[in-house]
């Protein structure tokens, strides 16, 4: 049986909660859960909790949400819990020295990624974007630089040709959880043993903004393909038809070897079959909506927006 240690989390989105649950399930003790504030979200914008803040409030655990890390107030709060441990999880901030002093067995970080591939913000839709058929998770030590410490384990996971980021981030999530149990207990039996990354194969995974969305139709089918699953759910691809905006969610690879003379142009429209050229190749577009209505399927859009063959989605509106 392993011994149970004082455990303080950090973490914020989702996929931060089935790690926080596995150590929970494994007999450890989260002394307490440092989380980014409630923030407004979703289309509504309404203010609400973080997912690790709600999963930890139900358990009757401690929560704090600093504006700053480096509050002597937060310093003295964490040292208070007394801790063995501390996790981190897609916090989202780089954490002090000040901080990473204070327990005894230092920080380790749960990674959706193979270190040193994709260090940084958004790993799992950078990998998707480049269209990795691999990747996994990494636990690591936490150190000053971004996610440059050492990793004390991994587990590769294969990428599905059509996964979205939502979908392969829950796997990591599950992978990562069932790693994290067993790194900890290599830690305290002392088999745990960190091997110092590559720098020679670092890769940076920069944080998404509303820019990486347009749709370049010039690009090869795969690659088009890679940026609709990979921005799902958010910030999401999206593309013009006329003036009216169109945002892409789901889409299959139709073919991979016709050069288009016009990439963008609908191919096919027809039933459920709306198929785009894209530079080489083309893209089958499954799920879409027009700005500000209903997602939809591709029968449904070509019914509704009036789609035809020959009509053709471009990176800016008509007339500009």
């Amino acid at each position: 049986m392993v011994t149970p240690l004082r455990i303080v989390y950090f973490g914020t989105p989702a996929f931060a909660g089935p790690p926080l649950v596995a150590l929970l399930d494994a007999g450890h003790v989260i002394a307490g859960v440092v989380t980014q504030p409630d923030r407004p979200r979703g289309r509504g914008q309404r203010v609400s909790a973080p997912p690790v803040k709600v999963i930890a409030s139900a358990r009757g655990i401690p929560v704090v949400q600093p504006q700053r890390l480096a509050d002597p107030a937060l310093l003295e709060s964490i040292g208070a819990w007394r801790p063995d441990l501390a996790v981190v999880a897609a916090y989202g901030r780089l954490l002090p020295q000040a901080l990473l002093d204070l327990p005894r067995l230092g920080f380790i970080n749960v990674h959706a990624s193979l270190l040193p591939r994709w260090r940084g913000a958004a790993p799992v839709h950078r990998a998707l974007l480049a269209g990795d058929t691999m990747t996994g998770v990494s636990i690591m030590r936490v150190v000053l630089a971004l996610d440059a410490g050492p990793v004390l384990a991994g587990d590769r996971v294969p990428i599905g040709p059509n996964e979205t980021s939502e979908e392969l981030e829950a796997r990591l999530a599950s992978v990562g959880a069932g790693l994290l149990v067993r790194t900890v207990a290599d830690l305290v039996s002392g088999r745990a043993h960190a091997t110092p990354q590559d720098e020679s194969a670092v890769t940076y995974a920069a944080r998404l903004t509303r820019a990486d969305s347009s749709i370049e139709w010039s690009q090869p089918a795969p690659a088009t393909h890679n940026q609709i699953r990979g921005l799902h759910p958010w910030p999401l691809a999206t593309t013009w038809l006329g003036t009216r905006r169109v945002i892409i969610h789901r889409s299959l690879v139709e073919s991979v070897d016709n050069v288009s003379p016009a990439p963008g142009e609908i191919l096919v429209a027809h039933d459920d079959a709306l198929v785009v050229a894209a530079g080489v190749g083309s893209v089958r577009v499954l799920a879409l909506q027009l700005d500000g209505r209903r997602l939809t399927d591709a029968r449904s859009f070509i019914n509704g927006a009036h789609v035809h063959a020959g009509d053709r989605f471009t990176a800016v509106p008509a007339g500009h």
